[in-house]
């Protein structure tokens, strides 16, 4: 798939593409990240962009879309006040705003992370602690994708991801949860030839 092809296929106004990734991005990629964010909002005009607001490749992409359009950039943060400073989206959505009790789907995707599932219910019942806090970051992560009541769910996911351990910590579970959603997902294998067209 060519970037002009992505554009024709999702450039409408019911399309969230996931822009995220690894909060460590080699030295010489940040720039990429930064121009792909800048060339998809410059390509279309109806699109959003959603991210987690975490440092490294998040951060880099909402970067490139927020010198074009700021309005169409959304993030999902795991608490009210996460990184406020670097938040550089027009609309932010919080955790603390949803109720995670009707959520019934959200919490059962977010509970095929092994690693957090456990800490799930207790985070859900309302248990704030440094451990159960690791499962707020997992739940961020699933809506990012399903959305929840008032977000609408995401449609393709564009990520920066480890090439060495691939689809492993909170990127490898959003990836995971769109592939079992069959949400059209790539990594930067693909999507560098992008920025040589």
């Amino acid at each position: 798939m060519t970037i002009k092809q992505f554009i024709e296929e999702n450039d409408h106004s019911n399309a969230v593409i996931l822009l995220e990734g690894k909060r460590v991005v080699f030295e010489e990629d940040q720039t990429k990240l930064t121009q792909l964010g800048q060339l998809l909002a410059t390509l279309s005009t109806r699109m959003k962009f959603r991210s987690g607001n975490a440092e490294g490749a998040d951060y880099y992409f909402s970067k490139g879309v927020a010198s074009v359009d700021k309005n169409r950039l959304q993030v999902i943060t795991p608490y009210a006040g996460h990184r406020e400073k670097s938040n550089l989206a027009g609309v932010t959505y919080s955790l603390d705003d949803i109720n995670l009790a009707y959520e019934h789907e959200l919490i059962r995707q977010s509970k095929s992370n092994k690693k957090t599932a456990n800490l799930i219910d207790k985070y859900v019942g309302g248990k704030r602690d440094r451990y159960s806090i690791k499962a707020a970051y997992i739940i961020r992560d699933t809506i990012k994708v399903l959305g929840s009541e008032a977000i609408s769910a995401a449609s393709f996911g564009l990520f920066y991801d480890d090439i060495l351990n691939p689809k492993t910590g909170g990127t490898g579970h959003t990836m995971h949860i769109c592939e079992k959603k069959n949400i059209p997902v790539i990594d930067q294998h693909e999507w560098f030839k992008w920025l040589l067209e």
